[in-house]
């Protein structure tokens, strides 16, 4: 088991397969991907080594990310071989949509369990103004299809205060009939985004209240849930999720780890750096290296994001990790 200083428990893996994204989500690329330098994301050998090692130490969620992950060619082979790993149960996605009509049945036939969709507005026009996409229609279809499939599915919405926060009553009218966790997610401060940040950040308890107001009612989490508190209400098929950064004891429940794309692990969203763990993932004779060196690593994890105090470490914009 991976148990950090704090002894925080670690069952979930968000591994990052490219940092490369094509929307332009005004929130986190408003001026689109912008390669910086060259590299080399990780391979299947590679992405086996490292899945089978966290697995080995306790780890049964993983949680394939991007940028857009499913920019890359290889997704439902990284899918199946990630499923096929002894000790990983629960195998998810986020993806903003873009080739979820098309591509959903290959995912879930090469094993995929949770599907996590970025939906930022019901309302096509508004999505494309804050994604530059027009992929709205497309998008939804694809999440029709999931739910038929019955891939656990969740609706990812950063709430924006000019841009959706109107739209929180739209929103819980759609989850009415529709059987999809929807998660709204504070804005967070990152490296480039502080003024934008100061102009749209929404403090999600002040919706959190509304709902318990109506009788929603809180879910228990499981050992290997994200950060979301959930809800649920006996007259809808949906559930309502907050994800609030800023919230007191945030990270007292913090159960995740990232990787990125180029094999760095990162042990918080806004860390200042990340463990270059890529010397030890070309084979399967390193993977006891590896574990110690994960071991030994989560001793450096700190407490807190310190978002508090806008410390936003090496993050500069949310692609880079996946979130």
């Amino acid at each position: 088991m991976l148990i950090d200083g704090h002894q925080r428990r670690f069952h979930y893996l968000r591994m990052s397969i490219t940092d490369v994204c094509n929307f332009k989500c005004n929130y986190c690329l408003p001026d689109g991907y912008q390669c910086e330098s060259s590299r080399q994301f990780l391979d299947l050998q590679e992405i086996e080594n490292l899945v089978t090692a966290f697995a080995e130490l306790g780890v049964s969620k993983i949680r394939i990310t991007g940028g857009e992950p499913a920019l890359r060619k290889d997704l439902p082979q990284i899918i199946k071989q990630v499923k096929q790993t002894a000790g990983v149960e629960k195998v998810a996605l986020t993806t903003n949509g873009f080739s979820l009509e098309k591509k959903i049945d290959e995912w879930v036939e090469a094993g995929l369990d949770q599907l996590n969709v970025s939906i930022d507005s019901l309302d096509p026009n508004n999505f494309r103004l804050i994604t530059g996409s027009d992929k709205h229609e497309s998008i939804m279809r694809g999440v029709k299809r999931a739910i038929e499939l019955g891939v656990t599915t969740k609706i990812n919405t950063v709430l924006l205060k000019q841009f959706n926060a109107a739209e929180f009553g739209t929103f819980i009218d759609w989850i009415k009939h529709t059987p999809v966790s929807l998660r709204f997610i504070e804005l967070m401060q990152t490296g480039d985004n502080q003024e934008f940040f100061e102009a749209q950040h929404v403090r999600a308890d002040e919706m959190q209240q509304q709902i318990e107001r109506q009788n929603w009612l809180p879910i228990i989490k499981s050992k290997d849930a994200g950060p979301a508190i959930e809800y649920c209400h006996p007259e809808y098929a949906g559930r309502i999720g907050f994800i609030m950064p800023y919230s007191k004891d945030f990270c007292a429940s913090c159960n995740r780890l990232r990787v990125s794309a180029t094999g760095k692990l990162h042990q918080c969203l806004f860390a200042e750096h990340g463990n270059d763990l890529r010397m030890l993932l070309a084979s399967a004779e390193q993977r006891e290296d590896l574990k110690v060196f994960l071991r030994e690593a989560l001793g450096e994890k700190k407490v807190s994001h310190f978002l508090h105090d806008k410390a936003t470490g090496a993050t500069k914009h949310l692609a880079m990790l996946g979130g």
